[in-house]
């Protein structure tokens, strides 16, 4: 009964996020090694990517917080919302992350840090608005999920790879349209070997990410599922926010799908067909069917008209 009470270890988690995280490492130190031989700088190359690395990492928190307009709220100004998050970590016996609000109608929450002790948990006004207690209470569990597997921590490093080949052809196409007519062969053939090397290390990282972070969000639900022993009171507010995000209009979901990785549920504006392979979150049909197995094994009893 104990462990129950707890965000329990998740084996099947920690061996996927292990095999990927070693994955993306052959991957980075190929990466690195191919801009030393092509550049024939190697000091210039560790000092901008350690620094890049350092930079996302120590402000992961404070720039996600930022860019989805989240401002920290104290006990007086969300009483309710406080109490949730102190009565999960309560359970969970984690600490509390610092708490925010983002003043969106969008209905979706997030978390960010680089543990849990620097972390942060973020609502829209929108979800607090639109949820009843024990949906809420779901939700932050599956957000505390996260901070508790270190899931932002990993995603954070393992997404930094991907990022920098990102820019690097990034800089390169506007590179080659101000002024890149001028170069000579050789320094095009390096150039262009920087962008293949670039553009290949990007599609294999974002494949490996993508794989990964449907899977973590599989295991906090599963998480949440467990420590709050109402697995159909998230499946109801799953359903409720994927509905409710599906009558947005797409042009206001756009800003947003920047940051679908740290989502609770994607702002998508459908349930995705083929593209889910490259989706950060499983579909919704296959989280709802995660639960109902959860429910069962718990032997959770059914709520008539939803729940309270």
């Amino acid at each position: 009964m104990q462990m129950r009470s707890r965000f329990r270890s998740d084996r099947r988690l920690t061996v996927r996020m292990t095999v990927t995280m070693f994955l993306l490492g052959l991957l980075y130190v190929a990466f690195i090694a191919a801009l030393i031989v092509l550049l024939k700088s190697w000091i210039m190359v560790v000092v901008i990517m350690g620094a890049l690395f350092v930079a996302q990492f120590w402000f992961s928190d404070r720039i996600a917080t930022f860019a989805m307009h989240g401002r920290v709220v104290e006990r007086e100004e969300y009483p309710e919302l406080h109490a949730v998050v102190d009565r999960l970590c309560a359970i969970a016996d984690m600490p509390k992350p610092v708490v925010a609000v983002s003043n969106m109608d969008m209905p979706n929450a997030f978390a960010t840090g680089r543990n849990p002790d620097h972390a942060v948990i973020c609502v829209t006004t929108g979800l607090l608005r639109r949820l009843e207690p024990a949906e809420l209470e779901g939700v932050l569990a599956h957000e505390l999920s996260h901070v508790a597997h270190k899931d932002v921590a990993v995603i954070t490093i393992a997404s930094f790879l991907g990022v920098i080949a990102g820019l690097i052809v990034r800089f390169a196409f506007y590179s080659s349209l101000f002024g890149g007519g001028r170069r000579d062969q050789n320094t095009a053939a390096v150039f262009a070997a920087v962008i293949g090397v670039s553009v290949a290390v990007y599609a294999i990282s974002f494949l490996l990410i993508r794989a990964l972070s449907r899977y973590r969000e599989l295991a906090a639900d599963r998480a949440a599922a467990h420590l709050t022993g109402r697995p159909s009171a998230l499946a109801s507010a799953l359903t409720k926010v994927s509905g409710e995000i599906a009558r947005i209009p797409t042009k206001d979901l756009r800003t947003a799908q920047a940051f679908n990785a740290f989502y609770f549920t994607p702002a998508a504006g459908k349930e995705p067909g083929i593209e889910r392979y490259f989706s950060t979150h499983p579909t919704l049909q296959q989280r709802l069917d995660q639960l109902g197995r959860i429910s069962t094994e718990l032997g959770e009893a059914e709520e008539p008209d939803g729940v309270s």
